[in-house]
């Protein structure tokens, strides 16, 4: 195992170490700033290979807890599968085919898009946010990128007959369900409960049990809850991202790879024989989450087309390329 972290000043042990740099932002060939962070790789047999920062402190994964939650609405007997199993899993970027799957799933169930209790927002994705404007609507809980996650959570509840106005409550028996199904996949505890920003409650791990978690997920027996979901988020990406997103465009190109994002600079992906890396930027700069994830996947020994593609992160001036944000590990 390769670690590195940085160190405490002497005579000051409790002085929190500092993350080492992840990324340089490089304009013209001058380094102007850095995103510092931790990461973690694992091996085919779960062992860690690659040790960046401190990978055994809890974060929030954000929405890289989805496949997750989406698992235990699966446990809760929710007969859901591909691309309404995928939406479940999503962080969608609004475009129109999102929208409507929400939409029928929400009417598959017998709800509304008023019972949806996610904020009411925009496409998440910038082109898609254009677009929707310009047709003159408006914020929408259907529109925001966790309304298929809500949706999937609501129509459980009715399943089981558990109260549709709490189920964003920690204590809530899906709240419960979902933290179990965390714990078991990561390997350990959660250490903390905060409130994502969708409103749903998140519980933290560590990025080690965070990688721990997607190798569970693609290496699960066939049928299991956390296999399909795993298969449904590759089978069907699009419904997990969008047309113009790095998870989707990995989960096409390279068969088999488990990806999902989340926010504040959260990365997680397994590949189909177990390897598996998370990580996250300190300062949840998504800029810089291409040229992380694509070195840590060469690192891992993956070679495919679109790593240069996910890779790609320009720095523009004057109307044109002039440096890029580039991975330093």
């Amino acid at each position: 195992m390769t670690s590195c972290s940085g160190s405490p000043a002497a005579g000051t042990s409790s002085v929190p170490a500092i993350p080492p740099v992840l990324a340089d932002v490089v304009r013209t060939g001058f380094v102007e700033g850095h995103h510092r962070g931790s990461l973690v790789l694992l091996g085919a047999d779960g062992s860690v290979e690659l040790a960046l920062g401190d990978v055994t402190a809890p974060v929030f994964p954000r929405s890289s807890n989805k496949p997750m939650q989406a698992a235990a609405v699966l446990r809760a007997g929710l007969d859901l599968s591909g691309e309404r199993l995928a939406l479940a899993a999503a962080s969608h970027s609004g475009e129109e085919f999102h929208r409507d799957l929400v939409h029928k799933m929400l009417a598959e169930n017998g709800l509304t898009a008023g019972q949806l209790q996610c904020p009411a927002d925009l496409p998440l994705d910038a082109a898609e946010a254009e677009t929707y404007l310009a047709a003159g609507l408006v914020r929408d809980p259907v529109t925001m990128n966790c309304s298929g996650k809500h949706a999937a959570m609501l129509a459980a509840c009715g399943l089981n007959e558990w109260s549709a106005d709490t189920y964003l409550d920690p204590d809530h028996p899906l709240q419960r369900l979902v933290l179990s199904v965390v714990e078991e996949a990561a390997g350990e505890s959660v250490a903390a409960v905060g409130t994502d920003g969708c409103g749903a409650p998140l519980m933290a791990i560590s990025l080690t049990g965070l990688a721990r978690a997607f190798r569970h997920f693609v290496l699960a027996p066939e049928g299991s809850a956390e296999r399909r979901v795993a298969d449904a988020m590759r089978a069907h990406p699009e419904y997990v991202a969008g047309t113009r997103r790095p998870d989707t465009w990995l989960m096409r190109e390279v068969p088999g790879v488990l990806s999902k994002m989340g926010a504040e600079a959260v990365q997680a992906v397994a590949l189909p024989d177990g390897r598996a890396l998370a990580f996250k930027i300190e300062d949840g700069a998504t800029r810089a989450l291409g040229p992380v994830l694509a070195r840590a996947l060469t690192l891992a020994g993956l070679d495919a087309p679109v790593l240069e593609r996910i890779g790609h992160a320009p720095l523009w001036g004057g109307g044109r390329e002039v440096g890029a944000v580039r991975a330093t590990f």
